[in-house]
Order: structure tokens, then sequence, then C-alpha cells
């Protein structure tokens, strides 16, 4: 199975020769079938042809054009927060996706120990998640978690993330590029966010910025980064990040890009001495743990470093004899922080107002 960096050195372009350019055309033959079924579909939607239905509370939708990680689940948990902090009864809905049958995925773990005072429902029908979050959780406001594309559920908010490293998907659909539908659909959201905007200088964010405006006009537009905040355990809670650039780090992940959790230890000074990537949700086995063990022995390693959303799956504080830790990221805002604020405050404040 090629890797998400694999297929992204594919896609860009980045990766050269007559075997690489006829794999492209490849999925290029691939593109087309992918792309007018999403114009179809949208198409049917925007038309009134296909049904949207609308829940009793409003709904603020935390999503993305592409595919693979764009720094959804930090701005869901920073969105729920704000959410909470003025006493408005949030549930948060997800499809669920690379969970098995009754259990939570990994996303869902990781927002559950975030915020154990919001309710995560898991269903690929979200509009019936809906129902169940209003009639029995009595919530006053659905987070729409990952939904940008699940249109059959109406929504009062459309927050869409831009990651740096690939904003517009390499402006090609899937199989060819990672956007899950034109870019166009951009036109649809009123809250635009570059994620990881450290990855880029001023001139390139601006260049993004003025595209997306093409697109989407009257969109609030926001930029932030990935802030790393501490080094976290399965059992011994948190601990400073400290000087990475000492330690003979192995790091390993489990996510849609890879790309921004090496930018963020690279930010750190980290060089591991060892990386090991694997599918997106990946299900961690006995071969994997005992892969590590060989990888930290080979690289004489001092420590494992993954991502909060490996770490919830793992749920060991070590592996071997080496100590595995998640590097625990916090949201800083570069731009756009009091506008948006200022938004989720005012959807509160209807909220409270409607209930009075």
């Amino acid at each position: 199975m090629i890797s998400p960096s694999d297929f992204r050195d594919l896609v860009s372009g980045r990766r050269r020769g007559l075997v690489a350019a006829l794999l492209r055309v490849g999925l290029r033959v691939g593109e087309f079938g992918y792309s007018a079924a999403t114009r179809w579909r949208n198409h049917r939607f925007d038309t009134g042809k296909k049904e949207i239905h609308r829940a009793e509370v409003p709904v603020i939708c935390v999503g993305n054009l592409t595919v693979g990680g764009t720094g959804k689940t930090p701005l869901v948990e920073w969105t729920a927060r704000q959410l909470r902090k003025r006493d408005v009864r949030v549930a948060i809905l997800s499809r669920g996706y690379g969970a098995e049958q009754g259990s939570k995925n990994d996303e869902a773990l990781e927002l559950e120990l975030a915020l154990p005072d919001v309710p995560h429902l898991q269903n690929p029908d979200r509009v019936a998640s809906a129902a169940i979050a209003v009639e029995e959780l009595t919530s006053q406001l659905l987070l729409l978690d990952d939904g940008f594309q699940h249109r059959r559920l109406a929504r009062d908010l459309d927050i869409v993330l831009l990651d740096a490293s690939e904003p517009f998907g390499y402006d090609h659909q899937l199989p060819r590029g990672t956007l899950r539908e034109s870019v166009n659909g951009l036109q649809r959201a009123q809250v635009v966010v570059l994620s990881r905007a450290d990855m880029l200088d001023e001139h390139q964010r601006a260049a993004i910025r003025e595209r997306a405006a093409n697109l989407s006009p009257d969109s609030l537009w926001c930029e932030v980064v990935h802030q790393p905040a501490a080094l976290l355990s399965a059992t011994q809670g948190v601990e400073p990040v400290g000087d990475l650039s000492q330690r003979r780090v192995v790091a390993f992940c489990g996510i849609g890009n890879p790309a921004g959790f090496r930018h963020t230890l690279a930010e750190l000074g980290c060089e591991p001495v060892g990386w090991h990537e694997l599918p997106d949700h990946h299900d961690y086995t006995r071969e994997d743990v005992e892969h590590l063990e060989r990888l930290t022995s080979e690289h004489s390693a001092d420590l494992l470093l993954c991502t909060r959303k490996d770490l919830v799956k793992l749920r060991v504080d070590e592996i071997g004899q080496t100590p595995l830790r998640a590097l625990g990221v916090e949201l800083k805002f570069l731009a756009g922080e009091n506008e948006l604020v200022d938004l989720l405050a005012r959807i509160a404040k209807n909220i409270k107002r409607e209930e009075a």
C-alpha cells in the first residue's frame, strides 16, 4: 500500500520519471468519474432534488476540501470550548470513519479525552444523530466534525480548513489529487481557515487568501498554527516538551497528512533518527508494536513520539523499554481570532435568547 507521503509526492508532481507520469495519467482517468459524480451530487442538493434536513437547533460544521489531516480536530476542540464557555450544551456529530462496529474511532477518543463534558455521536447517518442529540441529550448546538461534504444536514455556519501544505489539493480531485470536490465548493463556506500557516511566508499566505476570496468573497479569513504544548502520556499526564533536539527520537504517525507532524517536529528542532508512517485511522496491531520496538533498538532511541490521535489507540506509556509520548498541540491564531470568537458569541447569544 502506498503511504500518504508517497501518494502526495506522486500527485503533486514531485515524483518524476516515466513511471510516475504514466501513473498520473491513470489517476487522471479515474478523476473524471469521481469529478462527475461529485458535481452531480452537489447539483442535486443545490437544486433541491435531494432533501436537506434541518435540525431543531443550530449546526456548525468544521470540514475541509481535501482528504487527510488539515487540523480539524484541534479546531473542533477550540470551537466546542468557545461555546461551552458560554454555557451552550454542545454535541459533536461525526461519521466515525475507521471505527470498528460498536467502537469509537481515533478522533472520537481524542475529543472525548479533551472534552469530557461534550458528548460525541458517531453515525454515518448524521441526520439521525442530530435527532438523538437534540431529543435525548437536549443539546442546544450541534458541531458537525468533518461534514462539509455531508450535505443532508443543513448547517448555520460552515468552517472550512485549507492545509498550508496543499490548500487546493494540487488542483485535482481524487484520485489524481486530494480534493474531495471541486474548489468551487468553497463558495458554501462562511469561514475559511488556513491551518499550519507557519509553513508559508507572508506572500504565499496572501496568494492563498486571494484565491480563497475569489471563490468565497464574503467569508471570514483566519490563519492558525499548531503550537506544541506538552508531551502527553497514556496514564501519567503531561510533561514539558523540553529540548527535543537533544533526544534520539523515533517518530511515527497514522494520520492523513504526515507532513504536518514532521513540520511541527522540525519547528522544535527535532530531527528524528527514525520515522515510520502508517495510513490514516490505522488500527495498531501487535506486528506494528514489534516493528516500532525494533526501530527504537536499531536507532538506539530514547523516546518514541507520535500524535495524540495515535496515542489514544495505543494506550501504553512505553514500547519495549522506550517511553512513548504524544506531542500535544494547541491552536494559535495568527489572524481572524477575534472575528470568529464574536461570530460564535452571537450564535450562543441567539440560542440563549430563544430559550429565555
